[in-house]
């Protein structure tokens, strides 16, 4: 099937920005205080983005299991270090080697025995197949990540005596911590629930469209996604699962104490660098923009009293 897309340059790539553009003005009109970070994010996904498709070209060109490994690798110490320092609002010990490990433990394993059987793929690491997949499991694994261990300290916070009341009466570490697990892969899992209850019905995913563009029959595409999907939501549960013990094996400890200390909400040092950095760049904009803005103001008041005085 002849590729019927148009070529994109980097002018589509522009007009196509003017969107966050405008987002972030609505942000400042409204007050909302978010226009910087989305202007940030916008500017990430650029380069990252770019420099993903010129990793990927190469991969790709090669067709070699080791790129295919490597490129994995990279993918979920990314989505580590995402779900660690990104999504996650407060942190526990040793959470990015941690969280890696559950990320590998419930990306891997998923994708290989998706692509192979699910998806009839021979080899299963096919470059352009098993990239793509694993990238989008890896995207929705962070989401809910992130959401559960968000859920457990915010449990941890509320509810700190609750817990300790059931250890106290002797409940295991594991028992105590029950409930909160529970509500947290609750949370974690809700939004993979509503993605598959509205797919195809009001939302038409990308991977579909993008094997529809591809040359593939609308049906093919459908099913596709159908099996991507639920490769989604088993790798979703999988990684948070992991998450949640290492998670709450950390903050309750062998002894059932629990054990505050071991949670912190301090980002490391580059992080707090890039946030500074921005944060400096940011209020000088609104430096220079409030100072034209005032010279502006000056300029009509002046205009105003020479033209009364002329009358």
């Amino acid at each position: 099937m002849i590729d019927s897309s148009p070529h994109l340059t980097w002018t589509n790539v522009f007009i196509g920005f003017l969107f966050v553009i405008f987002d972030s003005v609505l942000s400042i009109v409204l007050g909302l205080g978010i226009a910087s970070s989305l202007l940030v994010a916008a500017v990430r996904c650029i380069i990252q983005l770019s420099i993903m498709g010129l990793v990927l070209g190469k991969v790709f060109a090669s067709n070699n299991i080791w790129g295919v490994a490597g490129i994995a690798v990279l993918l979920n110490v990314l989505a580590a270090i995402e779900a660690t320092y990104n999504k996650a609002k407060r942190r526990f010990s040793n959470m990015f080697p941690l969280i890696l490990l559950a990320m590998m433990s419930g990306t891997v394993p998923v994708s290989i025995l998706g692509t192979n059987f699910a998806m009839a793929q021979h080899p299963f690491w096919k470059p352009d197949q098993f990239i793509p997949i694993i990238g989008m499991i890896l995207g929705n694994a962070i989401s809910a990540v992130g959401l559960a261990v968000n859920n457990v300290h915010k449990e941890f916070a509320e509810n700190k005596d609750r817990i300790e009341t059931y250890l106290a009466m002797g409940a295991s570490r594991f028992e105590a911590c029950q409930p909160v697990a529970v509500e947290a892969l609750k949370m974690a899992l809700l939004p993979t629930v509503n993605q598959l209850s509205v797919i195809g019905l009001v939302s038409l995913p990308g991977m579909m469209t993008g094997a529809i563009v591809g040359g593939k029959s609308v049906e093919q595409a459908a099913r596709l996604q159908m099996i991507i999907m639920f490769m989604i939501s088993a790798s979703s549960a999988l990684c948070t699962l992991l998450a949640l013990f290492f998670c709450l094996t950390t903050l309750v400890d062998s002894r059932a104490r629990l054990r505050p200390d071991k949670m912190y909400s301090k980002a490391p040092l580059l992080y707090r660098w890039r946030d500074a950095a921005g944060e400096r760049i940011w209020n000088g904009l609104k430096k220079v923009m409030f100072w034209r803005r005032k010279e502006r103001g000056t300029e009509e008041e002046r205009r105003g009293l020479l033209d009364g005085q002329s009358r």
